[in-house]
């Protein structure tokens, strides 16, 4: 590898390590497909580095729901362990797009368990539960529907619009299992679901997710390709979702995400959990694919 291909994955590792890895005890489940298995397009999104702005279009996208915003800044450890936090989201994603039955169902388990006792009442007097089937939906269709825009924004090859419905109906597998309720099940639908949602609207604790996304505590390095994420991210959020959130869509932003998505995967190349995945399946690794939980290995 060489040093500036050290250094880019080093720095990307060092963001997603402050949890413990979701696939550590995979090979313990040879043969298993998990929820969407090696033909799924969720296997297909979910291994590219465009993974990085879904996820943060994900954050800004549910910082416009308020009684859902308000969950996360009444109960979420964002704000005082920033990157305890990503690595948690990050192993939740992995451990159910790439893990065995048993790794996904354990990762929604803990979902559950940490949003148990999540409830309260937002700045407009309504009450909020996470355990409520349409918080949950809007956190996952949200989540669903950034990763896919990401992938179709900067992803490393254009995606049909039938694999586009392909991968929202695969989601829905996991909605249903999350517990969330409506799931719609293609592209567009989906999209006009999250955009003439009835509970979109600005908030105090929306406005304070927006501010510290815009701006987390970060080493310098990361912390400029951060920002070109995060701008990348609003590049590709509706009109009406920006302007709930507050937030302008800034001139180039596309085009410098495009640029550096292709120098992270250039560096990163494809995610260590779809290869681990694929192993687990008996399926072949693309050339230069590497992972980091080998058969046999406890790292």
């Amino acid at each position: 590898m060489t040093a500036w291909r050290q250094r880019v994955t080093e720095a990307a590792e060092g963001l997603f390590s402050h949890a413990p890895d979701p696939l550590a005890s995979t090979f313990d489940h040879p043969g298993d497909p998990g929820l969407f298995g090696p033909g799924s397009v969720t296997w297909r999104v979910m291994c590219d580095c465009s993974t990085f702005v879904g996820g943060v279009r994900a954050l800004l996208v549910q910082a416009a729901h308020p009684e859902v915003a308000a969950g996360v800044g009444d109960h979420s450890s964002y704000r005082s362990d920033p990157l305890g936090r990503l690595s948690r989201t990050a192993a939740y994603v992995t451990a159910t797009a790439y893990g065995s039955l048993p790794e996904v169902d354990d990762a929604v388990a803990i979902v559950g368990r940490l949003h148990g006792p999540v409830s309260g009442t937002s700045h407009r007097g309504l009450a909020y539960s996470a355990a409520k089937p349409e918080m949950a939906a809007w956190v996952h269709n949200a989540l669903v529907d950034s990763f896919l825009v990401a992938h179709r924004t900067y992803g490393s090859a254009p995606m049909s619009d039938n694999d586009a419905d392909a991968y929202v109906a695969e989601q829905v597998r996991l909605g249903e299992r999350m517990g969330a309720d409506p799931l719609p099940d293609t592209a567009m639908d989906l999209a006009r679901w999250l955009v003439d949602h009835p509970s979109l609207g600005p908030s105090p604790a929306g406005a304070d997710a927006v501010r510290f996304l815009a701006g987390p505590p970060l080493d310098s390095p990361v912390r400029l390709a951060y920002r070109i994420i995060h701008d990348a991210a609003a590049a590709t959020v509706p009109t009406p979702v920006l302007d709930v959130l507050g937030i302008r869509r800034q001139p180039g932003a596309i085009l410098r995400g495009r640029l550096l998505i292709r120098t992270l995967r250039a560096a990163l190349g494809a995610s260590p959990a779809w290869a681990a995945a694929l192993e687990r399946c008996g399926e072949p690794r693309p050339p230069g694919v590497r992972f980091r939980n080998a058969p046999g290995s406890s790292s």
